[in-house]
Formats: C-alpha cells, structure tokens, sequence
C-alpha cells in the first residue's frame, strides 16, 4: 500500500511540473523528460506519453504538430483549464506544506 500510495503521489507531482512548463513554453516528450531527470524522476518515453495524452484528453493540455528534421515533434502548451488547475495545486500544495512543518 504504501509504494502504490508514493507511486501515485510521484505521477502527481510529474503532472505539476508538466503543467507547470508547458504554461511557460511549449514543451515536447524529449525535453520534458530531460526536466524531470534533473528534478529526480526517471520516467520512460512509455510512462511519459501516456500521461501526456491523458492529460491532452483532460483538457489541460493542446498539443501542435511541427516538423523538425524532417520528423514530427508534438509541442504541448497548457490550456486555460490546465493553468487553473496548476494554480488550485499550488494553492493546495502551499496550504499541505505549511501544515506538514510541523510534523
């Protein structure tokens, strides 16, 4: 129980960072994984994708095709429903930390 609670808390915050980038700049697969790597997360291309398009399908992210070397590149950006909900997270977030100092 308690891996599959961490588990969950980790996509979590993997879904914050996401909204969080792609509400500052585009962002694609490649690069965004190279971001959470930095913050600690290992995520494969088959972890991430799913939760991008889940996320597409949400209606907290647009996604716009581009060509790049001759291949396609799914640029994702945050959608106003994606930059509310990172702001209530935020909220959220702020409000949990501030009560868990404690502990």
């Amino acid at each position: 129980m308690k891996d599959n609670l961490i588990r969950k808390m980790f996509l979590g915050f993997i879904e914050i960072h996401i909204l969080y980038h792609a509400s500052k700049e585009p962002i694609f697969g490649l690069g965004i994984m190279e971001e959470l790597k930095r913050h600690g997360y290992k995520i494969s291309p088959g972890s991430l994708y799913p939760i991008l398009h889940n996320m597409e399908a949400d209606g907290l992210l647009n996604v716009e095709e581009k060509i790049i070397d001759g291949k396609i590149r799914k640029y994702y950006t945050s959608t106003d429903k994606g930059r509310e909900v990172l702001k209530d997270t935020i909220i959220k977030a702020d409000e949990l930390l501030k009560e868990i100092k404690e502990v």
